[in-house]
């Protein structure tokens, strides 16, 4: 992977998905439930090892993503956070420039001391061929909790207040910036090997503010782990950016970037794969249908990217519903590529 994400081209596309460990595998779903709370899950460096370690053992594949959540960044400042069944997270609004005296870097990397461990452990746990991702949220998607307080449909919290005051919206922004640097360094210092921004809300932005709060606050993201770490691949994911993909490659800043369900391969091969690497972009629906129709799907997605530095994974996170069967197809169909005979 690591020789993909430096820009060459392998015979056989190196592979990972996102949420490849996670609730549609029965040996998560037991781990979890001793766990206690998603947040025990992600703060226990034993299971969040074992978590990350259940999908390679099982399909081998050629990643393993550090087991976190997005969301451990503004509860480490202080943001109540809580995971309820069936609802998601829940967190305590961050609305305006007087809430954000409620928030704390002082425990800022106290609180996340278990997955910088969890780092350590797995930097010597997994195969030494398999690449270590760590992971952060982006500012405008970590924003976009941290407002709304939880998942939303509008956004309309978070974009009256970007929009209404700007400068006042800049500094949840500039700290979100500031925390996240920091936060992916120590988990590069820790043993990942390369680190993904995951920007899940990119797409809900008009274009004038998504170069405003997406493309922006990732660039300054890049420069700041760059200057302590130049070698290491940063992956940026602006789920939904359509479009406007072609200015996030041109002017954030990372690596390689990642193409959500809705990109065309063949468009992605023309217009982005020329400058940078690309990663992508299965539906997850479609893995989780399996069958003839992934297979097709699977096959058109390396017909069009295969030739040039390319990462195989999905469009978004593998659903709870898909079964583990499927998922070992999609591997056999990856591992024979290009096709033998």
């Amino acid at each position: 992977m690591l020789a993909a994400l430096a820009g060459e081209v392998r015979t056989r596309p190196p592979f990972w998905l996102m949420r490849q460990a996670g609730r549609y595998l029965p040996e998560y779903r037991e781990l979890r439930a001793k766990a206690g709370s998603f947040l025990d899950l992600c703060y226990n460096p034993d299971f969040a090892v074992e978590v990350t370690l259940q999908p390679l053992r099982r399909y081998g594949m050629d990643a393993a993503i550090l087991f976190s959540d997005i969301l451990v960044v503004p509860h480490a400042l202080g943001q109540p956070l809580a995971y309820l069944e069936g609802e998601g997270p829940k967190l305590d609004p961050v609305r305006n420039v007087e809430d954000l005296k409620r928030l704390s870097r002082d425990r800022f990397h106290e609180t996340l001391a278990p997955v910088y461990e969890t780092v350590r452990r797995l930097s010597t746990a997994i195969p030494r061929d398999t690449t270590l991702i760590g992971f952060a949220g982006a500012p405008w998607t970590i924003a976009c909790y941290m407002v709304e307080g939880a998942g939303s449909k509008e956004y309309a919290h978070v974009k009256r207040w970007a929009y209404g005051d700007p400068a006042g919206f800049a500094q949840l922004i500039d700290l979100i910036v500031e925390v996240t640097a920091d936060y992916l360094c120590r988990q590069i210092e820790a043993g990942a090997e390369t680190v993904q921004l995951f920007d899940s809300w990119a797409g809900v932005l008009p274009v004038g503010e998504f170069r405003r709060w997406v493309i922006e606050p990732t660039r300054r993201i890049v420069a700041l782990v760059k200057a302590k770490h130049p070698n290491t691949p940063i992956i940026g994911f602006p789920r939904g950016a359509g479009h406007a993909y072609e200015d996030y490659v041109a002017d954030a800043g990372v690596d390689a970037v990642g193409l959500d369900t809705t990109v065309s391969p063949v468009w992605a091969a023309r217009n982005l794969q020329t400058r940078l690497p690309v990663q992508g972009n299965l539906d997850p629906i479609m893995l989780a249908t399996g069958g003839k129709a992934m297979e097709t799907a699977t096959r058109c997605i390396l017909e069009a990217l295969a030739d040039r530095p390319f990462v195989f994974n999905l469009g978004h996170g593998v659903i709870q519903s898909t079964p583990p069967d499927h998922v070992a197809a999609l591997t056999r169909i990856l591992r024979d590529w290009p096709e033998r005979g």
